[in-house]
């Protein structure tokens, strides 16, 4: 089940997580993670506890945990970006860090092709700010310009079970890209999921990339006991004509919604609960698709209404049940 902080900024829900696997983010160095494992700070999950727990290293910990620094300094982590991204806010999560959480931390970025020399001018993101046991420390990040390497540092040690580093993802487009087929949907390219009705047992994978690994990696929602329809909105990455779709239900076999179907709109200015309001009476991009299970379901133009430029889609499955991906391919506007 995904768990939303009710006290998270609006960030949270406006901007994607630049720093997700999903994207291809990677925990690249860290000065120690002698108790707990750099790249647990990254995974999607909320963080856990196992009281029962324990390695040869000691407990057990979800998330990155260096050991007590006795001669002074402060521990750090560099992390990949999947994609460039200009940030808009972090989270730094000490959920289930009661005792051994460092009191400060602060983040920078730095953007370049090659991992960062020791020289490198690091910018500033979220200047040194204390930390506190088992909580969100959220930060609003005012920074214009793109990274793709970020650099937590904690004062002097401790642990952190989840980094996330929302914003926008950066793409400067080739010029084969702007004549040629895209993925306006992806997450990698800045397609992001706006709202849904229900995600019971996950959702942010259905924009990643590849085919699901299994059941969990998807879109799935719980079992409908009253009329109605699931739905998801994603913002596409560019405005742009849709030339096909691929709705994929790959490891959904008894639980693979009936049917499908896409409503779109090009969509200027629109706040979340506006636009939930709006997306029900959009015209019909994909009519309602009978789906089948475990499949790659492509629809071409045959099937896909010409709405011309479009911005945001709402994506309907009737009932309920589980999509492993969907994804939208066509031409910037």
């Amino acid at each position: 089940m995904i768990y939303r902080d009710p006290d998270a900024p609006a960030f949270v829900d406006d901007y994607v997580n630049l720093a997700s696997p999903l994207l291809g983010a990677t925990a690249e160095v860290a000065s120690d993670e002698f108790f707990a494992a750099k790249e647990r700070i990254l995974q999607d999950a909320p963080a856990v506890f196992l009281p029962d727990a324990f390695d040869e290293h000691g407990k057990w910990m979800d998330g990155w945990e260096t050991r007590r620094r006795r001669n002074g300094g402060n521990d750090w982590l560099l992390i990949r970006l999947g994609v460039p991204g200009v940030i808009k806010g972090v989270d730094i999560d000490t959920s289930h860090f009661t005792g051994n959480f460092p009191p400060a931390a602060s983040i920078e970025g730095f953007y370049g092709e090659q991992p960062p020399a020791p020289s490198a001018r690091w910018r500033p993101l979220v200047r040194t700010m204390p930390l506190g046991p088992g909580a969100h420390h959220y930060a609003a990040v005012s920074e214009t310009e793109p990274v793709n390497w970020i650099r937590l540092q904690i004062f002097p040690d401790g642990g952190v079970a989840r980094l996330r580093v929302y914003g926008t993802p950066f793409r400067e487009w080739t010029e084969e890209e702007r004549h040629g087929e895209i993925e306006l949907s992806a997450a990698k390219n800045g397609g992001r999921i706006i709202a849904y009705n229900d995600a019971h047992y996950g959702i942010l994978p259905l924009i990643s990339e590849g085919r699901g690994k299994n059941m969990g990696d998807g879109w799935e929602t719980r079992r409908r006991r009253e009329p109605g329809n699931d739905w998801v909105i994603v913002a596409l990455a560019h405005a742009g004509t849709v030339g096909r779709v691929e709705v994929d239900t790959a490891h959904f076999k008894g639980n693979f919604p009936d049917s499908c179907s896409i409503q779109a709109a090009r969509v200027e200015q629109s706040t979340q609960q506006s636009l939930i309001t709006q997306s029900m009476f959009w015209p019909e991009l994909l009519s309602k698709q009978t789906l089948q299970a475990d499949h790659i379901h492509d629809f071409g133009p045959e099937t896909i209404t010409d709405l011309g430029p479009i911005t945001h889609v709402r994506f309907n499955i009737y009932p309920d049940g589980g999509v492993s991906r969907l994804r939208l391919f066509g031409k910037l506007a």
